[in-house]
Formats: C-alpha cells, structure tokens, sequence
C-alpha cells in the first residue's frame, strides 16, 4: 500500500478538535458548530472514520471511583528481541495494563498500568517478572496527575493515510 496526502479544511479540522473534547457530541450541535447541515456533517464523520482519522469513541471512566487508586508505569527490560513478540501478547492479556510502549533508554517497554492496591500491584508485578525474556523491571508509582490527555494539536492542513 501507498500513502496519500489528504487535504484537511477548516470544517474537517474543527469537527475533529470538538470531537477530542466531546466524543458524545451529537451531530446536530456538531452542524451547527462548523455551520452545515446535519447530513453533510455525517458524511465528514464517515470520510474521517473511513480515513482512519478517528480511532474511535471511548467514555473516560473516572478510575478512583473504582477503587482503581494506584496508577504506575512499570518500565521492563526484555532480553533480546526474540522475546518482544511473545511479551506483547502476555501485555494484551493483563487488564490492568492501560498502555504498553516500545522505548528507548532505561529498558525496552514502558507499561502504565491501573490497579486496586499494593497488593494487586505486587501481584501484577510478579507476574510480569515471571514472563520469559524479563530480565528486570523498574516501577514508578503516580503520586497525582496534573494532565493526562489523548487530544493532538491539529492545525495543520495535511495528513498521510495509507491508500
């Protein structure tokens, strides 16, 4: 596959920054927003799903509510590449693990996980140690978070899909 430039307008650009704030915007206050019609606001949204813009629409739970009080980011050193595969799927299995990256500096992956409590965390951990190709882990607990976002600045015009 190739990639193609696409063209983003203004209307395309603002749909999508009121959509990173308002994921549950309806359609018809979207039309008024960018001043179209409800139809041709639809149409956008279609071509922008389509273009792999838009990941999807997620509700952000409030996790302290339930009783998910520790956040952390677990930073794992894999052995050797041989073992990336086989640990990214051990990864998509824990529930607890929010976000898994692929880094550079102190280890090779970087988790940020959600859990109960100290307990669940140790657990977790043990787990995580126990996986073949792990050969250390290093955890940093969040104390609080002052941003945490998933919006990305959009003002440029063009953008690469692949075709």
């Amino acid at each position: 596959m190739k990639n193609v430039i696409h063209h983003l307008d203004d209307i395309d650009i603002a749909i999508l920054k009121h959509l990173q704030q308002h994921g549950r915007a309806q359609r018809n206050k979207l039309a008024k927003i960018v001043n179209l019609s409800v139809p041709s606001v639809s149409e956008r949204m279609r071509k922008l799903e389509e273009k792999k813009l838009i990941d999807g629409y997620h509700a952000v739970l409030n996790a302290q509510k339930f009783q998910f009080d520790i956040v952390a980011f677990i930073f794992v050193e894999v052995d050797n590449s041989s073992y990336h595969a086989p640990f990214v799927e051990k990864v998509i299995q824990e529930s607890e693990v929010q976000e898994c990256h692929s880094i550079t500096g102190d280890g090779s992956h970087m988790l940020k996980i959600a859990t109960r409590n100290t307990v669940s965390l140790e657990k977790l951990l043990s787990r995580i140690q126990s996986w073949e190709g792990v050969k250390k882990t290093r955890t940093n607990i969040v104390l609080s978070t002052f941003k945490e976002t998933r919006e990305i600045p959009i003002d440029n015009e063009q953008i690469e899909t692949e075709a």
